[in-house]
């Protein structure tokens, strides 16, 4: 199973495998998870109340970096969309509102783990070195 270095590109593939192709199933829900474990079924409250506005929850956090993608269903990655709207933002953090970095892409190291990556929508919210980085490996930034 492939590691991830950075958690941000990870959330990014996993909003087109789980919440866009439905490749990538059950779809996490944090209402969900909190109801689960007795913690409410209010995402935002929850948030609210333990402190963690514009933050990452970690049951969300911890639910994610453990989540095992197979190279069959990242070798079926061909389009990302970096986009402050993503479901998995909202499932992460839900009370953020994409005003700041929480869910900036630091490194494109990963990349050799989406080995059919062709485009990248909102390639704009990137560091122009990392544009680069896409543009060097013939991925399309727009």
């Amino acid at each position: 199973m492939a590691r991830f270095k950075d958690f941000n590109l990870k959330l990014v593939v996993i909003e087109q495998l789980m919440y866009i192709d439905e490749k990538l199933t059950p779809r996490f829900s944090l209402a969900g998870l909190l109801k689960e474990k007795g913690l409410g079924d209010d995402p935002w409250n929850y948030a609210q109340e333990h402190g963690l506005a514009y933050k990452v929850v970690p049951e969300a956090r911890a639910y994610f970096e453990t989540l095992e993608l197979s190279d069959e269903l990242l070798s079926g990655v061909e389009e990302l969309c970096l986009d402050g709207g993503n479901r998995v933002y909202q499932e992460c953090a839900p009370v953020w509102d994409g005003e700041d970095d929480l869910f900036d892409i630091t490194s494109l190291d990963d990349l050799v783990l989406l080995p059919n990556l062709r485009r990248v929508l909102g390639s704009e919210f990137l560091d122009p070195d990392l544009t680069a980085v896409l543009e060097s490996r013939g991925v399309t930034a727009d």
